[in-house]
């Protein structure tokens, strides 16, 4: 059964072996939450060991297995999900007109898909305990697309998520369930390492790129505002509000 003897916050985090998944799981480790993360191959990962505290499960979270899968582990091994952080997504900058077929089911799988299928699986899970979070990240791309930057399926696939986001929050609110999007801008994750960081700053009228722990505060906001419900939180220096800075 449980070996959260001393009752701890328990944490799902999809996308967890990399970049902002990465972070975020390392944080609540570190603020005293049992974490679930998912992602391919995370049990060969070489930056998160298992442990009481953490449990690693493989799986492609676009699959409904992987997500049954998930959430079963977080409550076997925990017996609870106060919360669920969706951080799994990718990202395909192309022409419009030159995306694949291929590209297009890898987009909507992962980004689409792998946040249906575990979300759906938590939700169920937190309607019997009156209460949990869902926060979902998105990116202020949504928002305020930029000329010359070719985004047009990633804008698809994560511009579902705030909307999403708002539709649980209103669904669910009666069960104590909220629901929550993190949009940052350009974030300096691997994802970037070998981009143009100079022309990257540009993007965002404080210059600079997004850190994972300023996506790591945000959540621990959301996390620490119970009043909070249904709210997009923006993390780029205010690209969302004006193209011309």
């Amino acid at each position: 059964m449980s070996v959260n003897i001393n009752k701890k916050p328990v944490a799902i985090v999809t996308g967890a072996s990399s970049g902002i998944g990465l972070g975020v799981t390392r944080a609540l480790i570190e603020h005293g939450y049992c974490v679930v993360a998912n992602s391919r191959s995370i049990s060969r990962s070489k930056d998160l060991i298992a442990s009481t505290d953490l449990v690693l499960v493989d799986g492609d979270i676009g699959k409904r297995e992987t997500a049954v899968k998930v959430v079963n582990a977080a409550v076997k091994q925990f017996e609870r999900i106060d919360l669920l952080v969706n951080c799994a997504g990718i990202y395909i900058p192309k022409p419009f007109t030159e995306y694949t077929l291929e590209d297009f089911e890898t987009m909507i799988h992962t980004n689409i898909a792998g946040y249906f299928f575990v979300t759906q699986q938590a939700v169920a899970h937190m309607r019997k305990q009156k209460s949990g979070h869902v926060v979902g990240i998105s990116t202020t791309l949504v928002d305020q697309p930029l000329a010359g930057a070719p985004i047009s399926l990633p804008v698809i696939t994560k511009s579902t998520i705030p909307a999403f986001s708002r539709a649980l929050a209103m669904e669910y609110v009666a069960d104590g369930i909220r629901a929550n999007t993190i949009s940052p801008g350009v974030v300096d994750t691997p994802l970037h390492a070998h981009d143009d960081h100079e022309a990257l700053k540009k993007l965002h009228p404080i210059p600079r790129l997004v850190q994972i722990s300023e996506i790591v505060d945000a959540l621990f906001y959301l996390q620490s505002a119970p009043m909070v419900n249904g709210e997009n939180i923006r993390i780029d220096g205010g690209a969302h509000a004006g193209a011309k800075w």
